[in-house]
């Protein structure tokens, strides 16, 4: 990934922040086809290794899992809030004309080599916690408990864990730091007024973020 120095984001804390509050990661390996990408819910451990651990599973139909005997080095890609920015937005632009539209976003980029774990406590575990997160906010929150054993046992069969020691971690922030402070607060004040929650969001970090010069 092309990082500007400008946008660059190192900040541990931060990197971890955006997995854990966008778990949805595009898994990039590259298999006898070609590059192949898949979007798995990840489970992240900051505190195992010394970048964490990623794991996940996926169907055992999927070829995937097979291929990292072979080929394990992959990256998950985790994308956090973006927003499209109108050069209208900056108010230089109404003196000199002279800034073009661009798009803000927040992305880490996971490396690391896959480590196939078929065991059915492996996937028992990782499918109760990552339920456990995803239902936290429901009124009733759904436990496997609530199904009967031997369909769980039944669907566990049918998927696969899978586990990436991450070897390294890095982070894009765009998030115009190489603008002027009155584009900058222009864009980020319009953003700020628009409905969606993801726009809402980048504005907040353009606000948060130092500016480059």
């Amino acid at each position: 990934m092309y990082i500007p120095a400008h946008f660059a984001e190192e900040r541990t804390e931060v990197l971890h922040r955006l997995i854990a509050d966008h778990p949805l990661g595009a898994l990039v390996t590259m298999g006898p086809n070609g590059l192949d990408a898949n979007h798995i819910p990840f489970e992240f451990d900051p505190a195992q290794g010394p970048h964490g651990t990623l794991r996940a599973h996926v169907a055992r139909s999927n070829p995937v899992w097979q291929e990292a005997a072979d080929r394990a080095e992959a990256l998950v890609i985790f994308q956090g809030p973006s927003a499209y920015i109108s050069p209208s937005w900056y108010p230089s632009k109404h003196d000199a004309h002279r800034q073009v539209p661009t798009y803000n976003y927040m992305v880490v980029h996971a490396h690391g080599n896959i480590i196939v774990r078929d065991g059915e406590p492996f996937v028992r575990g990782l499918v109760a916690r990552l339920t456990r997160k995803m239902e936290a906010g429901e009124a009733t929150p759904w436990k496997m408990g609530d199904a009967p054993a031997d369909f769980i046992s039944q669907m566990l069969a049918a998927i696969v864990g899978i586990e990436i020691p991450v070897e390294r971690l890095t982070g894009k922030w765009k998030l115009g730091q190489n603008k002027a402070a009155e584009d900058r607060r222009g864009a980020a004040t319009t953003l700020q007024s628009r409905e969606h929650e993801s726009q809402r969001d980048v504005a907040q970090a353009m606000f948060d973020a130092p500016p480059s010069f």
